[in-house]
């Protein structure tokens, strides 16, 4: 499908929006249902994430000198993790309880048990992230599943999703100031100053016989039937919120509804708006969309957010028209989301670096052809430049035909450069030129082994890939980091690379867990690797269980130099190794802090030598 405009319209009252809701479902649905139903794919939070890389400047991520922030897209577009940190207080989330510590004193100052439910939760797909802003943060709990609406007892819908968030007080001890709860799944969320726009996918309430006979056709004419007996209010999601001992209740209005030129009824997304600096949360001030939603990217001033249609099971044979993607555009620089245009682009994102926003365009390398995973002989990528014309997202420019028979593994949008990574048995490295959106160029190719899946700027016209060593043919040989050397965009070249054996990491797909610490000019991220586990007191242990982690090297002229690694004990509570898996890393006044769900360590940034043990229990 090429790319052009997809047009967002609102519905004219509530009797069509559920006029239209009904006869779009009852086009779509199947014999055995709607939506996850019909069978909506899960899918990893690693194709979510993917390559990464901090914002333009070195400093991306860091708010100040004296400490790092999140690893982020935008620099000044915050994105939820599980441990965050002001420079004051470094505040973690982990198994339901969010816990605060000095950095000063390095001890344990709060601890408050949220969901005692998350630690199981969390092996079923969900985690907890936090957002932070002065005294409060607002935490975003895993999914939780319910047998009810939230704000209504009504038949049971099997299977309806709750998305949970809890505004906590910091100024003392921790406490719980507000709670909102708001049907479907949580997708995502950025934050700009004391602003959070969190974005929430939903499905219709709504259940389906399950017969043990009949025939498909039969089927889905009792799903029908189901669908015309379906209410507004089975649709529109709702939400309930606890603040000031009080409970209220509430659902999206129809007139907070838009739709598609075509769209199926089977998702709804909503995007909630909460101010951190006021006193409350409040209703969430939401909007809604009928469309399904899997990406969300942020430039600060607008949100976009794309529904991919690879994550569906087709209820009838895919076509070439289904090998595309929809983006929605979003004002969000102040006050309500206002829809601003759409459109489609041929193909499928890897993750939100799939996104850029420069002078006025937004840029979307996608991967198109293949089976439904990307790969494929007769796969190919390109660079697709869009520019809002009234409601419509308009291409104005493409560079197509790069890495055929492969797929996306990692994108960086730098200003005006693109740097985009495919793999099948070799990692080509293409540098596009995107200067003039118009006309957009192809401008060098670095061929090497391996392929790396996660990419950041190290200042000075370098780059850091995180990924994997491949041999000649393809098979993957264990965890790679590379410097490449992108001073001149026309002749790319690897300075260096340092292998772990049969080792990866978190960070080949997770943003959030790689570290870039320019004013040392130092590289942290987590390792795992076979063969190798650790003691109580974190050293190393017994061999033969697969053990974690943090890898810490210093960038110079020619390649790197290793500093280090660090280790965690298990959890005393329990023992389990996987507590001691490091999951983050940050710095606070000249301290590395390694975070795992058995505790932080405090460890000196020269010489890596620890300083202090904090658990979490």
């Amino acid at each position: 499908m090429p790319a052009g405009g997809l047009r967002l319209v609102a519905f004219d009252s509530c009797d069509e929006a559920l006029r239209q809701l009904r006869s779009a479902a009852k086009a779509a649905v199947g014999p055995w249902g709607l939506g996850a139903d019909a069978g909506i794919l899960p899918y990893a939070a690693a194709e979510r994430a993917g390559a990464v890389g901090g914002a333009v400047k070195d400093a991306a991520g860091a708010p100040s000198a004296g400490f790092s922030g999140t690893t982020v897209h935008e620099a000044g577009v915050d994105e939820p993790d599980l441990v965050k940190t002001d420079g004051r207080r470094i505040v973690t989330v982990s198994r339901g309880t969010l816990s605060v510590v000095d950095p000063a004193s390095r001890r344990l100052t709060g601890r408050l048990v949220l969901d005692p439910r998350s630690e199981q939760q969390r092996y079923a797909g969900g985690e907890a992230n936090l957002l932070l802003h002065g005294d409060r943060a607002l935490v975003l709990l895993p999914d939780r599943w319910v047998t009810a609406p939230v704000a209504a007892r009504r038949r049971p819908a099997p299977g309806a999703a709750q998305a949970r968030l809890v505004l906590v007080d910091l100024a003392g001890a921790p406490r719980i100031v507000g709670d909102y709860q708001v049907d479907g799944h949580l997708v995502d969320a950025r934050q700009v100053g004391a602003t959070t726009r969190v974005v929430v996918r939903s499905t219709p309430r709504m259940a389906f016989p399950q017969p043990a006979k009949g025939t498909e056709a039969q089927r889905i004419a009792a799903n029908r039937a189901v669908i015309d007996k379906v209410t507004l209010d089975d649709w529109l999601p709702r939400y309930q919120v606890r603040e000031g001992g009080r409970t209220s209740s509430g659902r999206v209005g129809c007139d907070r509804l838009s739709r598609p030129a075509g769209f199926s009824g089977a998702s709804l997304v909503t995007v909630l708006s909460f101010d951190l600096g006021a006193a409350a949360l409040g209703t969430g001030d939401p909007v809604t969309v009928a469309a399904d939603g899997d990406t969300v990217y942020s430039s600060g001033p607008r949100l976009y957010l794309t529904n991919d249609n690879r994550w569906r099971l087709p209820l009838r044979p895919a076509t070439r028209a289904d090998d595309s993607t929809e983006i929605y555009q979003f004002d969000v620089g102040s006050g309500t989301p206002r829809y601003v245009a759409a459109g489609t682009v041929p193909g499928r994102l890897i993750n939100q670096y799939a996104l850029s926003e420069w002078d006025g365009h937004l840029r979307v390398a996608t991967t198109t052809g293949g089976d439904r995973w990307g790969g494929g002989d007769d796969s190919v990528s390109g660079v697709h430049v869009l520019r809002a014309d009234g409601a419509r997202l308009t291409e104005v420019g493409k560079v197509t035909g790069l890495g055929k028979g492969e797929r996306i593994y990692a994108v960086r949008f730098l200003g005006p450069t693109g740097y985009v990574v495919t793999f099948r048995q070799t990692d080509p490295l293409y540098t596009v030129d995107l200067r003039d959106p118009v006309a957009p160029r192809l401008t060098g190719e670095l061929k090497v082994n391996g392929y790396s899946s996660y990419l950041h700027p190290a200042g000075d016209g370098r780059l850091l890939g995180v990924g994997q060593e491949a041999t000649d043919r393809g098979r993957i040989q264990g965890l790679q980091v590379s410097l490449f050397d992108v001073a001149d965009p026309a002749r790319p070249t690897r300075v260096a690379q340092h292998h772990v054996a049969q080792g990866w990491s978190d960070a080949e797909f997770d943003p959030h867990a790689f570290l870039w610490w320019a004013p040392e000019r130092l590289v942290v991220l987590p390792v795992m690797r076979p063969g190798v586990t650790t003691d109580r007191a974190g050293g190393e242990g017994a061999r033969g269980a697969p053990g974690a982690e943090v890898l810490a090297l210093r960038v110079g002229a020619d390649g790197f130099t290793a500093v280090g690694t660090i280790a965690h004990p298990p959890s005393l509570a329990d023992g389990a190794q996987w507590s001691m898996r490091i999951r983050r890393s940050l710095v606070v006044d000249g301290v590395l802090w390694t975070v795992s769900d058995a505790g932080l360590k405090a460890t000196g940034l020269t010489g890596l030598t620890t300083l202090a043990w904090v658990p979490m229990t």
